[in-house]
């Protein structure tokens, strides 16, 4: 029979990266979720915790953890459904992988739909984040894979519509005949991270080609608006955050009318579906809100 409070102990140590902090969300000593991983490891014959800073899960471990955060997801669910008959538990949590124009344009509206549920959010490309839900790590996933993941439902969200911006001064000290190959080569971008590639596939879209472009490096949202302000690069900034800037003509479209848009998926395990369906719902009505709908 599994041991809960044990498999409880692991979880937290997991999901916090430390046994300080899991003794914290425990209410325990860190000797106690010491204790009881090494009992479970005993019992099992495995290591389920790497000892390190962070610590991390080995591969059973990681299945373990699976496991009790879908427990809670299930006692949550009966848990309302049987109000007055049962004790409230405790706030379910949900570990979710989303790309971080998703969060900062129309993802907290889903986190503000789902009363009673905690989430510990995952960021990651669009194009990566999939990944997360293939190793188990997360219940669901803000996706641009189409096709199901193994074990999980694939539904269309929309598309995030993104403009290449950049400050009427960037534009003509840069651009001064257009956008051409040689000015693109030259002009400074803005990239998120090493795995961002809208800058370039709008380049390839509009250009025909694939062409190396001089880049920063911003992961943040915000900073890379702030950074297109300052005229400090040209950017693919989410329409809904950039909208105003562009109507009152503090950014400018390096070429009208030639947005990207990014078809977004919402990728869910199967094996927690009835435990998420307040999730699900309400991410549709997000993107239903936010996103492009053809």
């Amino acid at each position: 029979m599994l041991d809960y409070p044990l498999m409880a102990a692991v979880a937290a140590v997991i999901r916090t990266g430390s046994f300080e902090q899991a003794a914290q969300e425990l209410r325990v000593t860190p000797s106690a979720v010491s204790q009881r991983v090494k009992l479970l490891e005993d019992r099992l014959g495995v290591v389920l915790v790497v000892r390190a800073q962070p610590c991390t899960a080995t591969p059973t471990g990681l299945r373990l953890f699976r496991h009790v955060e879908e427990v809670g997801l299930l006692e949550h669910t009966l848990s309302n459904d049987l109000a007055g008959l049962m004790p409230v538990g405790k706030s379910a949590t949900l570990r979710v992988a989303v790309n971080a124009d998703s969060l900062a344009t129309w993802f907290i509206d889903v986190i503000a739909a789902c009363e009673g549920i905690l989430f510990e959010l995952v960021l990651d490309d669009q194009d990566y984040s999939a990944d997360w839900l293939r190793r188990g790590e997360v219940v669901a996933a803000v996706s641009a894979q189409p096709g199901p993941v193994q074990g999980c439902d694939s539904k269309p969200l929309g598309a995030l519509r993104y403009i290449a911006t950049a400050s009427p001064d960037y534009v003509k000290r840069w651009f001064p005949s257009g956008v051409t190959q040689t000015a693109i080569q030259q002009a400074p971008a803005l990239n998120f991270n090493m795995k961002d590639r809208l800058q370039s596939q709008w380049v390839q879209k509009n250009l025909g080609k694939r062409l190396v472009v001089p880049s920063h490096t911003l992961p943040s949202t915000q900073a890379f608006i702030d950074a297109t302000l300052t005229g400090i690069g040209w950017g693919m900034n989410p329409e809904p955050l950039v909208a105003r800037h562009l109507a009152e003509g503090r950014l400018v479209p390096l070429i009208p009318d030639q947005p990207l848009d990014v078809e977004l998926h919402w990728q869910s395990s199967r094996m927690v579906a009835t435990a998420i369906s307040d999730l699900n719902k309400a991410v549709r009505d997000a993107a239903q809100k936010w996103l492009i709908t053809r």
